[in-house]
């Protein structure tokens, strides 16, 4: 649309334009200022308004349309002059240097608009818009966001800023194929799901109940999820119902986790399983969902509610929302996992290697599912082969989480967790034959 605008106007159509979007940044610019002055939110560069910004980025528009060599770069040191000036002549004592680095900010916005209209009006509303969020972002800053949170969220991003561009792509043959990029991958994507989960938790609060905290716990841990919900409602008997809602709402959790590792992974390979996947996730969100009505109507039965801020799991206390020991655990885990499954397949072909998954998923389902996607990566197994180890690593997780159940909360709490996962087992075993046959 700009482009054709541009065309429409000739020649000078670039250099026209170009202006025109410098001037509705300026006024934008100095419209927030002006706004955030008449508020008395903050001190304020009492110079710098809305025909200020108008000026300045009509001044870098004109610096770089008018193509004299060096004249951007004398345009931006006459700005930052007039800005040192204005700030040093100010009568404020405590005046911020957001207006200020605002104004340079718009010089080269206005030189931006001649080069690049498309990118220089988006520029100028995410300049307005982060002006305009000052007292949001010190509260977010100062008040809301904890050490432990800003450490694991600056750990997260060095992993995939940092880290994760330095791994080699080269496939190993001593981890059965796997790639050290695709591993810090995997270990990234636990991570991205460990933070959402705890970030919804922190934001939701005990409002959303304990069905959708143990959905957000269970992206952590399904087999921990159901743990603690089997604790709280031996502790709290009221809460029963709701505590079965939260823990097979976790399982529904593992199948969403088990997709995103597949599509990860072995993206071909995945479109087989998403299906059955889907079918498991179903399953358990009905059964999740089905609880927590009955745990709503037993609530309004006895006129109890849980009390505000204990509902959520305990996956979101005051740790932060990475799980640093877990994570270390988890790429030793898949290591050896790997090198076992990829064994057992060479020594004893698919018995071997369903073996090995068995008995690595009794602990954990995460590694062998990660296992079995580098090998069908690697071309080293059949893409039926994938589904029918994915399954039964879920099964012979199940069985744990089945006796987790029963330990934690009581015959009566594992009973039921234990057949809301034989009835998902049952639904996704029939979706996987119907698929294979």
């Amino acid at each position: 649309m700009l482009n054709r605008f541009s065309e429409l106007l000739g020649a000078q159509g670039p250099l026209v334009l170009g202006l025109l979007v410098a001037l509705g940044a300026g006024l934008l610019l100095g419209l927030e200022r002006e706004h955030h002055r008449a508020r008395g939110a903050a001190p304020v560069m009492q110079a710098a308004g809305l025909r200020t910004f108008t000026i300045i980025t009509l001044s870098g528009a004109l610096a770089q349309g008018l193509d004299i060599p060096g004249l951007v770069a004398v345009g931006a040191l006459a700005v930052a002059a007039l800005v040192a000036i204005a700030y040093f002549r100010s009568s404020e004592k405590d005046i911020s240097l957001s207006t200020e680095a605002a104004l340079l900010a718009a010089y080269l916005i206005g030189v931006l608009c001649v080069q690049s209209p498309a990118l220089g009006a988006p520029a100028a509303v995410l300049l307005a818009a982060l002006l305009s969020a000052r007292e949001r972002l010190h509260r977010f800053a100062r008040h809301w966001l904890r050490e432990a949170e800003l450490r694991d969220g600056l750990l997260l991003a060095a992993l995939a800023l940092i880290v994760l561009p330095l791994m080699p792509t080269d496939p190993l043959p001593w981890l059965a194929g796997l790639r050290a990029s695709t591993m810090m991958g995997l270990l990234l994507l636990l991570l991205g799901l460990q933070a959402f989960g705890y970030l919804a938790l922190r934001v939701l609060g005990a409002q959303t109940g304990l069905a959708l905290a143990g959905l957000m716990s269970g992206l952590i841990s399904s087999t921990a999820t159901i743990a603690a919900m089997g604790h709280r409602t031996r502790a709290e008997p009221a809460l029963f119902w709701a505590c079965c809602a939260g823990a097979v709402m976790s399982t529904a959790a593992t199948w969403l986790q088990v997709s995103l590792m597949l599509l990860a992974l072995a993206p071909q390979a995945a479109q087989l399983f998403l299906p059955v996947s889907g079918v498991g996730m179903l399953a358990a969100g009905a059964a999740g969902l089905l609880l927590a009505r009955r745990a709503k109507a037993a609530q309004g039965a006895d006129g109890q509610a849980p009390a505000p801020g204990k509902s959520e799991a305990p996956a979101a206390a005051d740790k932060g929302p990475l799980r640093l020991k877990e994570a270390a655990l988890i790429a030793v885990t898949l290591s050896a996992v790997a090198l076992l499954v990829s064994w057992a397949e060479r020594q004893f072909g698919s018995a071997g290697l369903f073996s090995a998954v068995a008995l690595a998923a009794i602990a954990d389902a995460h590694a062998p599912v990660a296992s079995l996607a580098g090998l069908s990566n690697a071309g080293q197994i059949s893409h039926a082969q994938l589904a029918q180890g994915v399954m039964l690593a879920i099964a012979c997780n199940s069985i744990t989480r089945a006796i987790t159940a029963t330990l934690a909360g009581g015959r009566r709490f594992g009973m039921l967790i234990s057949l809301v996962l034989l009835a998902c087992l049952g639904l996704t075993g029939l979706a996987l034959l119907m698929i294979l046959a």
